[in-house]
């Protein structure tokens, strides 16, 4: 059974820094992203069809997490299956950081410290997927995938 690809791989408009992708999401912060519609009332954050208008990249990493951390081999056809797996493997950081005896309080503060980090991006000697993914051409790049 081959592992789950990302939906985006037909998004022509995403913005490719190397040869990652910046893919739309819901929110109301600006970014270097272009930002979807808000969901529609009643529709709840933990429930969006990937036919809908407001499914982001983010629905696609939560709801393909579980699924695609147990294949060994994954298949890269395109750069939104790099953002995918970027996501796979911060969702696993983030997992790392709660210990079972955290309370919900605290274990949003590891969250959240390990959210605002500073992180290792393509092309840096930390990045630990250096193999698959481009270094971005310049200084400008290499900020916008900080943000």
């Amino acid at each position: 059974m081959p592992a789950y690809h990302s939906v985006f791989v037909q998004d022509k408009d995403a913005r490719v820094i190397g040869n990652f992708a910046l893919l739309p999401l819901r929110t109301r912060t600006r970014g270097p992203s272009y930002v979807l519609p808000l969901l529609p009332p009643g529709v709840s954050d933990l429930d969006v069809d990937p036919d809908s208008e407001s499914y982001d990249a983010l629905d696609e990493i939560l709801s393909l997490f579980r699924a695609n951390t147990f294949f060994r081999n994954f298949e890269i056809k395109s750069p939104a299956d790099r953002l995918l797996i970027y996501g796979i493997l911060f969702v696993s950081e983030c997992l790392g950081k709660i210990k079972p005896a955290m309370g919900s309080r605290d274990a949003e503060k590891a969250i959240m410290a390990t959210a605002l980090d500073q992180f290792a991006i393509p092309g840096d000697p930390a990045f630990p997927l250096n193999q698959s993914y481009e270094a971005p051409s310049n200084k400008n790049d290499a900020e916008t995938l900080r943000q």
